[in-house]
């Protein structure tokens, strides 16, 4: 999963984000018929960045509970396959989140996300998400989003003002956006995905997708399983996860992977912390945050909390770019004392469209402070050195409140008929989506589904080693899974540290 919010700390591991504008001109409409839905078709013409790309709409209700209701359009890219007597049809990939964009990830990282195989054999197909980017976004007050308390309560009052500002927010986006703000669940997504294979003219649907993005694929295969050519679901979400679940699993993950961290840095001189006790600097820079004297390195006149010190790393473990981050960590422990004090709204804004999708996608009650408290405990019994997984937390701090029943409840995946299994992959220490939610969902499916393993780190396998990705491509063009049971050896990480997705 992507984080929900937005993040102002410094992170040397992170590219820059690419803004992509497109236009859409009139082009050759694609009419399709989607079960339960009237789909009217795609205008696709060429993207006024990239003149290999094609850009379009495609209309599809606000709810799909109401087919002939209002509708928006969501915007997508194709890129044409370049062998075309060797074209298979089109492969349909979704970026994780919830939030990213998927024309952005299709225009602007096509190097490292599609291999030249893929590309040769099949259109590749993205787009934005209801909600989303270019497909009708949640909108919300900046200046309510900057008065967000802190992610992690102190007491029932603290608890109390968080459970009241997100009603206040949430009723404000839901007026800043209108109807569509109650309809951005994955279900709803999963109509969106059938109308999408119907325009493109698509027998059947190949998918790929990452993250978040792979529950959106699961519970399409739940919905529509004889309509499914090749699924590959990289980097594995767990949605039968309830709140203990949800905070214990990922903790747990993102430990094992800052373990992983620390014994990179003990073995290699190119760790900027190598011979030094990392665990015990770890723990000085967390005190420092908790007494409020480290500076945020974007920042010095902003103190960096706990909670967002955690966060810093989490970022860095994802990659893995365990030599920046080593580095980061050691250019904080040289820090001095805070330039000022003074507020600093910016480290607290947070994008909530991601956020709107997400607390409509899970329930994750929790009664009071005292519950709250009892959470973190354990989590912090789980992962004594990190405490928590920024993501689970902020995800449960943000969701107080929110009306019940959610739209799209947790629930364990039913999966029946699909021709082709699911090809499942994960890497073993994942501090996003750690390797038990995998082990986990593939208990789910069953025989429906083959879990490929990457020995090694970091979040998304797919571009880490030729083992990986021989196998995904082989599946999505031939469909032929490995074996049950298949493990690709780790890549050494100082072999591997290119931009993350």
């Amino acid at each position: 999963m992507t984080q929900l919010r937005g993040r102002r700390v410094a992170r040397a591991w992170v590219a820059a984000a690419v803004s992509v504008l497109f236009v859409l001109a009139d082009g050759v409409v694609v009419a399709g018929q989607a079960s339960g839905g009237e789909v009217a078709g795609v205008r696709w013409a060429p993207c006024e960045e990239d003149a290999e790309a094609e850009c379009g709409t495609l209309p599809v209700p606000v709810d799909w509970a109401r087919p002939g209701g209002p509708r928006i359009e969501l915007a997508l890219v194709r890129l044409p396959a370049t062998g075309p007597g060797e074209r298979i049809g089109a492969l349909v990939d979704v970026p994780g989140g919830p939030g990213d964009s998927g024309v952005d990830r299709v225009l602007s990282n096509r190097g490292g996300d599609f291999s030249a195989s893929l590309n040769r054999r099949f259109d590749i197909v993205g787009y934005d998400a209801r909600g989303i980017g270019r497909s009708h976004p949640v909108l919300c007050s900046e200046e309510l989003l900057a008065a967000e308390p802190a992610p992690v309560p102190a007491s029932q009052a603290d608890f109390e003002a968080r459970v009241a500002y997100n009603r206040r927010l949430r009723a404000d986006c839901r007026a800043g956006t209108g109807p569509l703000f109650d309809h951005v669940d994955t279900a709803s997504g999963v109509r969106d995905l059938e109308a999408i294979r119907v325009a493109l003219g698509e027998r059947a649907l190949t998918f790929r997708g990452r993250s978040y993005g792979t529950m959106l694929g699961a519970q399409y295969a739940e919905r529509y399983p004889h309509r499914i050519r090749a699924m590959v679901l990289d980097s594995v979400t767990d949605h039968s996860v309830d709140t203990r679940t949800n905070l214990e699993t990922q903790a747990a993950a993102v430990q094992d992977s800052f373990d992983e961290f620390v014994r990179w840095c003990r073995g290699t001189a190119a760790c900027a912390l190598h011979g030094r006790d990392v665990r015990a600097l770890w723990a000085d820079l967390l005190s420092r945050a908790g007494r409020g004297e480290l500076p945020n390195p974007d920042d010095p006149a902003t103190p960096l909390t706990p909670f967002f010190l955690v966060d810093l790393a989490e970022q860095g473990l994802r990659g893995p770019y365990w030599a920046p981050l080593a580095e980061v960590l050691a250019a904080l422990e040289a820090t001095g004392p805070l330039t000022a004090t003074r507020t600093s709204a910016s480290t607290r804004a947070v994008p909530y469209p991601p956020l709107a999708i997400f607390c409509a996608d899970y329930d994750l009650p929790v009664r009071d402070y005292r519950e709250y408290a009892a959470h973190l405990r354990r989590s912090r019994a789980i992962a004594p050195d990190m405490r928590y997984a920024t993501f689970a937390v902020y995800a449960t701090a943000a969701c107080l409140g929110w009306p019940k029943p959610v739209q799209n409840p947790q629930h364990r995946l039913k999966v029946r008929g699909t021709p082709t299994p699911l090809l499942l992959v994960n890497a073993r220490h994942d501090p996003a989506t750690g390797y038990a939610w995998a082990l986990r969902v593939a208990g789910q499916l069953g025989d429906q589904a083959v879990l490929l393993t990457y020995a090694g780190w970091g979040h998304i396998t797919y571009g880490r080693s030729d083992c990986i990705d021989a196998a995904v491509d082989r599946y999505l063009i031939d469909r032929t899974p490995p074996r049950c049971g298949t493990t690709c050896p780790a890549v050494p990480v100082a072999d591997s540290m290119v931009s993350g997705p």
